[in-house]
């Protein structure tokens, strides 16, 4: 066979395959969250932080936490926990300020792992708004 037509067939096997490739990750279509139930559980968690209840303060970042975990793992973000799998989407530009996501994930350890850590209203608040931002970012509510 000749040298020329073996190259070709060949080149034309490797380009193929470089299309099927090309084509398979192109066609990953982003995920679709059933973004009513997110929206109602987001209406819920908000509407649990009073000013006049101390403890709805914890409670609320601490399941508004739970809320973007569940977001992130439901898209395949893989890691066993939230800290994980903040660092897998990290890099991915999906959450437009991830430094807060960390800072918001931080106080909610905080609060879970110290016996005698609370927090005011106002970081409570500003947690809700980081966690907000970012189920916003993902596209979850």
């Amino acid at each position: 066979m000749d040298p020329a037509l073996v190259f070709l067939i060949l080149a034309i096997l490797i380009v193929a395959i470089f299309v099927f490739v090309a084509i398979t990750i192109s066609s990953r279509k982003p995920h679709v969250f059933d973004v009513e139930e997110y929206q109602i559980a987001w209406l819920k968690i908000e509407n649990s932080l009073t000013k006049s209840n101390r403890a709805s303060y914890s409670t609320s970042v601490i399941n508004a936490d739970k809320l973007l975990d569940k977001a992130m793992a439901e898209m395949g973000v893989p890691g066993n926990t939230m800290g994980e799998r903040l660092k897998r989407i990290a890099h991915t530009g999906k959450l437009s300020d991830i430094q807060s996501v960390w800072y918001a994930h931080k106080l909610r350890n905080r609060i879970a792992h110290e016996a005698d850590f609370s927090i005011n209203y106002g970081q409570a608040r500003q947690s809700m708004t980081i966690f907000k931002q970012a189920l916003k970012d993902l596209g979850a509510i």
